[in-house]
């Protein structure tokens, strides 16, 4: 027996020893997890700190920039109604001023009928329209006094009124000029009608920028409260586990500390019970011992009550057999507390069975649990999985309108420039055209004045010379017309004052504005000749060179008119086709722009969008993580535990049943003083 107790103490010490081992590494093991974990959730913990604080700012930021777009589609919503106040304002101006012209342009379209076919100014004057007209006559600043006068005259049927066909003249140019002045108030409504339409579009177009923005920033707002929600969620979360991390730690030290001390008293006590054992096993084996045992123990029928004595202690010592040897499958303190009562020197079974009874809900719950947390694994691994994969068709969905929208703007921004520059290089072009034109029209008049001032020279050297040869065909010059002052004085007898000599070339009264170049003085006049003789045949040739230069300036006139009139035409064409392709341009540029600006905020909410994609694709990688550290361990180890569990059930299932089959009988008969070597 004591030889069995030794193999047993053995026993216990390799058990232990392999337990303490395993309990060692554990604690190496956490120790350092714990560690890392608390590292880890410190680095989280700023991290989650700084970006809490960048997304409040951001949320600040969105708000402000919400409250500016919203007071931006308010401005411009009240730019709109202003301007279409201001415009039913001109519209009613433009309205009477109008009906006003068109009224009166009618009426004096038809006094000018009705004075053509000779109706009488007295039968006119008893109609609307005549009534219009004696209004405008006595109103009208188109009329000077001497037409108003004329117009009254008539109208009053004075015998001193002008004719018919000078009234009609007058009422005509009054038509006329009312009638441009329509036409110039037509245009002006028809431009100010484009100038409102342009202006409401441009604010229609801010109003509707302004919504897509605040549309946008307020749901940014909302999905950065969100985030900030559960940023800080997440920071207390963090903090907590990290607290629970630092409590964890702290014990696992001091346990493993104590275990370590634990296990020193529990090896020194062990060896010191070894030495006894060994040496009482040593003392008993002894020859003499034997001998003496020989003689003074009692037969071996006595034996039987011994045996019956220890019994109960066998099926006590069973049961803990079990029990040891299952908790070594799996750790836990139930199993302890029934061992622990198992070694009691006072045992009651009754106690014993309900800690097992006890142990095996607790298992069978335990098991439940396993249950449970497996099938929501399962569930939440296809969940999150299915998330992921969404997100990532999201991402690239994202990604792809992000880019196209980019490209788009880009090609848009590429097309605005070069209209911009094709307007710069048209303005060059155009200003080009325009000093070309002013240049070419200058030399035209400078050449038309010289032309005609030769063709005046020429024309007064002919008269010069048929004065002189042909005196028949010569003209003399107009009289002198006198002024009604000199009239009367000359008239009286006054002799007037001769007429000043004309000035222009060589005294003809013939100019040109033409620049003469500067020449040096001329050199002394030479030898004289004799007297002179007529050149009559040789004039006549003379005459006829001069109708030839005469016949060439001319046509010289008409064809530089011909081409002064063509580049004007040009000129003008050019101009209203360079005016057209600005404005085509121009409006081009505008459409455009705003494309651009449309493409510019499908990029920027495919990037928000993408951004926000990325982060929860982020999160739900972290879930996803997370879970696997939750679930990995179960579903790995499911069936073991199961296997565990059903196997402990079944040994506390077995211990019970050998603690049942116990015959306390016994119990009693233990009870008898036993022999003294037990004691």
């Amino acid at each position: 027996m004591l030889q069995a107790m030794q193999k047993k103490v053995e026993d216990e010490g390799e058990k232990e020893k392999e337990l303490y081992e395993k309990f060692t590494c554990y604690c190496k093991k956490n120790t350092g997890a714990l560690t890392d974990s608390i590292a880890t959730a410190g680095t989280k913990i700023a991290q989650l700190e700084a970006q809490i604080k960048e997304d409040t700012a951001a949320k600040a930021q969105t708000d402000e920039d919400l409250k500016n777009h919203k007071q931006e589609r308010e401005d411009a919503k009240a730019s709109v109604a202003a301007a279409t106040k201001q415009r039913e304002k001109e519209q009613a101006v433009y309205d009477r001023e109008s009906g006003d012209l068109g009224t009166n342009v009618r009426a004096l379209g038809k006094a000018t009928e009705a004075i053509e076919t000779g109706l009488a100014g007295g039968a006119f004057l008893q109609t609307e329209e005549g009534a219009i007209l004696r209004k405008l006559v006595q109103t009208s600043s188109k009329l000077s006094s001497i037409n108003r006068e004329a117009m009254v005259s008539f109208l009053e049927g004075s015998e001193s009124a002008p004719g018919s066909s000078e009234i009609v003249g007058i009422l005509k140019e009054m038509k006329d000029e009312m009638s441009r002045d329509l036409g110039d108030l037509h245009s002006t409504e028809e431009t100010a009608v484009k100038q409102f339409e342009a202006l409401i579009a441009a604010k229609n177009k801010e109003i509707a920028s302004a919504t897509r923005a605040i549309e946008k920033k307020t749901q940014r707002s909302g999905e950065l409260a969100v985030k900030i929600a559960n940023g800080e969620n997440d920071l207390e979360d963090t903090q907590e586990a990290l607290s629970e991390d630092e409590k964890f730690q702290v014990n696992l030290r001091k346990d493993c500390a104590q275990k370590e001390k634990d296990v020193q008293e529990r090896n020194k006590t062990r060896s010191e019970e070894l030495l006894a054992l060994s040496e009482t096993i040593k003392v008993l084996n002894d020859d003499d011992a034997l001998d003496l045992f020989k003689k003074t123990l009692p037969s071996p029928k006595s034996a039987s009550f011994i045996q019956e004595a220890t019994s109960m202690k066998k099926l006590q010592t069973k049961a803990q057999n079990i029990i040891s040897s299952v908790a070594k499958t799996y750790k836990n303190v139930g199993f302890d507390f029934i061992s622990l009562a198992l070694k009691g020197k006072k045992v009651d079974f009754s106690k014993v069975n309900k800690l097992i009874d006890n142990l095996v809900v607790v298992l069978g719950e335990e098991q439940k649990e396993d249950d449970q947390h497996k099938d929501y694994c399962g569930v939440e691994f296809d969940t999150s999985d299915d998330k992921k994969k969404a997100l990532e068709r999201k991402a690239t969905d994202l990604t792809q309108e992000k880019e196209e929208a980019e490209t788009v703007s880009k090609n848009l921004a590429a097309e605005i420039k070069a209209l911009q520059d094709g307007i710069v290089a048209l303005d060059k072009s155009v200003a080009e055209a325009t000093e070309t034109r002013k240049s070419e029209h200058a030399e035209y008049v400078e050449t038309s004045a010289a032309n005609s001032a030769a063709v005046d020279l020429i024309a007064f050297a002919k008269n010069r010379l048929n004065k002189f040869y042909n005196p028949k065909l010569y003209k003399p010059p107009p009289p002198r017309e006198l002024t009604e002052e000199e009239r009367v004085y000359s008239n009286f007898g006054g002799e007037l004052e001769p007429t000043p000599a004309p000035g222009g070339i060589a005294g003809t009264g013939i100019s040109a504005f033409i620049q003469i170049k500067g020449y040096a003085a001329p050199p002394p006049a030479p030898e004289t000749f004799g007297a002179y003789s007529k050149k009559s045949s040789e004039s006549g040739g003379v005459l006829a060179l001069i109708d030839a230069l005469t016949n060439d300036i001319k046509a010289d006139i008409q064809e530089a008119e011909h081409n002064e009139k063509e580049s004007q035409e040009d000129y003008e064409e050019l101009m209203a086709d360079s005016q057209k392709k600005r404005a085509a341009d121009s409006k081009s540029i505008v459409q455009k722009q705003g494309s651009k600006a449309e493409a510019d905020a499908t990029a920027e909410n495919a990037s928000e969008n993408l951004a926000s994609t990325n982060e929860e694709a982020v999160l739900n990688k972290e879930y996803i993580a997370n879970l696997h550290k939750s679930c990995d361990f179960l579903v790995e180890n499911y069936d073991f535990r199961k296997q565990a569990r059903a196997t402990e059930v079944e040994a506390l299932k077995k211990a019970k049943a050998v603690l049942a089959g116990a015959e306390y009988s016994l119990i009693q008969d233990a009870k008898a003083t036993p022999h003294k070597f037990l004691q």
